[in-house]
């Protein structure tokens, strides 16, 4: 349970760039004497330092979208693979943003026709390529450090659609708390998609499992499949048995 606060504690301080321990103590309900022990823990990863009354971000902390697309990459590109192999002829899809989601259009037949929504810029350069995809992009603001767009004024811009399916990205995962994201810009689109969304994937190496961040945006036992590595812990492969979800392995 302390982990589990530390690390959205951590989420929520670079959500917000600086913040003062007040209001740490107010989102988290937990004493002062509690907020500085969790921060000297944060303080000791270098992932933030200490100001007077609060704490700011260190950004120089924050591991760059080129570096994530390297750690794991064999993994990423057998991934995005397979879950390629469930987009079928005129299919209307979502592809998330991430390291691993923007591996599926290097694996899909490039005459395939579909209907692809999108946030993300790699997926974008990659189907603008393709002749019979039918590119429909979301989001009104770009954000560098993950090479999305994020921002909708217009909600109609997704709720108008009726998607077969959406291959989405996690910052982490859990079975208590599900598909989980840390900025607030990119939830507001994962949530509007998934309530979309009639066969929801999640592409996740192992990394992310066992992990949450601060915002949930799918329960794990609404998800069609998880398209992963064999190596997941063996918790996952016996929830998803229970309840129905589809693990569709890379390798």
């Amino acid at each position: 349970m302390k982990l589990q606060r530390i690390q959205q504690i951590e989420n929520y301080i670079q959500q917000q760039g600086s913040i003062s321990l007040d209001e740490l103590c107010r989102v988290f309900n937990v004493s002062k004497n509690t907020i500085r022990r969790d921060i000297n823990e944060l303080e000791k990863r270098g992932t933030l330092k200490k100001v007077y009354g609060g704490v700011v971000y260190v950004e120089n902390s924050l591991v760059s979208f080129e570096n994530r697309t390297i750690h794991n990459q064999k993994e990423k590109e057998q991934i995005g693979k397979r879950a390629a192999a469930l987009i079928e002829e005129d299919d209307l899809i979502y592809i998330d943003s991430g390291t691993t989601t923007s591996q599926i259009l290097n694996h899909i037949d490039p005459e395939l026709p579909f209907t692809l929504l999108t946030n993300n810029l790699d997926i974008i350069n990659l189907a603008a390529a393709m002749k019979n995809v039918q590119l429909i992009l979301i989001g009104n603001s770009y954000k560098r450090k993950t090479r999305s767009f994020v921002g909708i004024e217009d909600e109609a811009v997704v709720t108008r659609y009726n998607i077969n399916k959406a291959f989405m990205a996690a910052t982490g995962v859990s079975i208590t708390s599900g598909l989980t994201n840390s900025d607030l810009m990119e939830y507001r689109i994962k949530k509007m998609i998934v309530q979309r969304t009639k066969d929801i994937y999640l592409l996740a190496d192992r990394s992310k499992f066992d992990h949450s961040t601060l915002l949930t945006y799918s329960p794990l036992e609404s998800i069609k499949g998880i398209v992963t590595t064999r190596e997941i812990p063996e918790k996952y492969v016996e929830f998803c048995e229970s309840h129905s979800v589809d693990l569709l392995y890379s390798n």
